[in-house]
C-alpha cells in the first residue's frame, strides 16, 4: 500500500473550518426561520403553555429548559437523516448550515464597528449601541458609549466565540446546539424577575455552568492577543485578577478585566438600568481613563478579533485530539 502523501483531515475539523470561513466571510444570517429564531419562538410557546397551566416553578423551568435544548437537537437531527438518506453530501451541507448559523464571531465585531463607524453622530451610536447593551444609552456621552461597547465585545467573547467553538470542536454538532440553547434560554427567562426568578433559575445556572471555564480560559488568551497587537499583555492576569468580581456575574467580569488591563483603560462604572441610578464598581485603576476614544475602540476590536483567531486555532487541536 502506498503512503498518503496527504494525510486526510477528520471530518468534524473540515466541518468547523468551513463553518468559521463562513462566518468570517458572510456574518450571521439573518431571516425569519433562522436556528436561533425558531428556538426563541419554541421557547416562548411553551412557556405561555406551562404558565398557563400554573407551572411556573423551578421543577417547570427545569422541564422547559431540557424541553427546548434537547427538541432543538432532536430537530437537526431529524432533518439530517432525511436528508442524508437522500445524499450524504445533502448531510453534510445540512450540518454546515446549521454550525455556519450558530458561530457569531464576525457578528459580534461588526456591531462593535458598526458603532465605531458612527462615533461622532452621538445620537445614532447611542442606538446603536442599545442593541448590544441592557443599560439605558439615551444620555450616555462618547467615552460611556465606547466603554459600554468594549464591554459587550470582551464579554460576548466568552459566551459568543469561546464556549460555542469549543463545544464544537470537543462535543460536534449536539455540543454546539445545545450551548446555543442553554444561553439563548439564559436570555429570554433567566432574569430576576418576578416572573422568572424561579422558572428562570434553571436556565441561568446552566448557563454559568457552560462558560465557567471558558470565562477563566479567555484571560490568557486576552494577554497572548495582546501581546500580539502591541497591547499591555503584562497587565491582563494582574487586572482579572483584582477586578474580576466587581460585576455580579461569575463569568464576565473575568474576560472584561483582562480586556481593560490590555488596554489598560476603565469598565463599567455607574450606570442607568430601567430608569434607576446604578452605582455599579469601576474595572480598572484610578489612572486608567474612562472618557474613551473611537482610537481604544479600535484596540479593542484588534484585541477581541486576534483572540477570536487565537481560539479557533485552539478548536483546531481540539477538535483532532477529541475525534481522532
Amino acid at each position: 500500500m502506498e503512503p498518503q502523501l496527504v494525510p486526510q483531515l477528520e471530518p468534524q475539523l473540515v466541518l468547523l473550518l468551513a463553518a468559521v470561513l463562513l462566518d468570517a466571510l458572510l456574518g450571521d444570517p439573518s431571516y425569519s426561520l433562522h436556528p436561533i429564531r425558531l428556538l426563541g419562538h419554541a421557547s416562548i410557546a411553551l412557556e405561555r403553555w406551562l404558565f398557563a397551566r400554573g407551572w411556573n416553578g423551578r421543577l417547570a423551568g427545569v422541564l422547559h429548559g431540557l424541553a427546548v435544548t434537547l427538541g432543538a437537537i432532536a430537530a437537526w437531527w431529524l432533518v439530517r437523516l432525511v436528508l442524508a438518506a437522500a445524499h450524504p453530501v445533502l448531510g453534510w451541507l445540512w450540518d454546515l448550515f446549521i454550525a455556519y448559523s450558530l458561530l457569531c464571531t464576525r457578528d459580534l465585531l461588526d456591531h462593535g464597528r458598526r458603532v465605531l463607524m458612527v462615533l461622532e453622530d452621538l445620537p445614532t451610536a447611542r442606538g446603536r449601541l442599545a442593541w448590544l447593551v441592557s443599560r439605558e444609552t439615551a444620555e450616555l456621552d462618547r467615552g460611556g458609549v465606547v466603554r459600554g461597547t468594549i464591554e459587550s465585545l470582551s464579554e460576548n467573547l466568552t459566551d459568543g466565540v469561546l464556549t460555542p467553538l469549543w463545544a464544537l470542536a470537543l462535543l460536534g454538532l449536539p455540543g454546539l446546539i445545545a450551548v446555543k440553547a442553554i444561553s439563548s434560554l439564559d436570555s429570554m427567562v433567566g432574569y430576576r424577575t418576578e416572573r422568572y426568578r424561579r422558572f428562570g433559575w434553571a436556565a441561568a445556572r446552566t448557563d454559568d455552568l457552560i462558560h465557567w471555564l471558558p470565562a477563566r480560559l479567555s484571560v490568557p488568551l486576552l494577554a497572548a492577543a495582546a501581546a500580539l497587537t502591541g497591547l499591555h499583555w503584562r497587565a491582563v492576569l494582574p487586572a482579572a485578577r483584582r477586578w474580576h468580581g466587581v460585576l455580579p456575574s461569575p463569568n464576565s467580569g473575568w474576560s472584561e478585566a483582562a480586556a481593560a488591563g490590555a488596554l489598560k483603560v476603565r469598565l463599567a462604572g455607574p450606570a442607568r438600568y430601567h430608569g434607576e441610578w446604578v452605582e455599579r464598581p469601576w474595572i480598572g485603576a484610578d489612572d486608567w481613563p474612562a472618557d474613551l476614544t473611537g482610537d481604544d475602540l479600535r484596540r479593542a476590536l484588534w484585541l477581541v478579533g486576534v483572540a477570536a483567531g487565537l481560539a479557533t486555532a485552539i478548536a483546531a487541536g481540539l477538535c483532532l485530539a477529541a475525534w481522532r
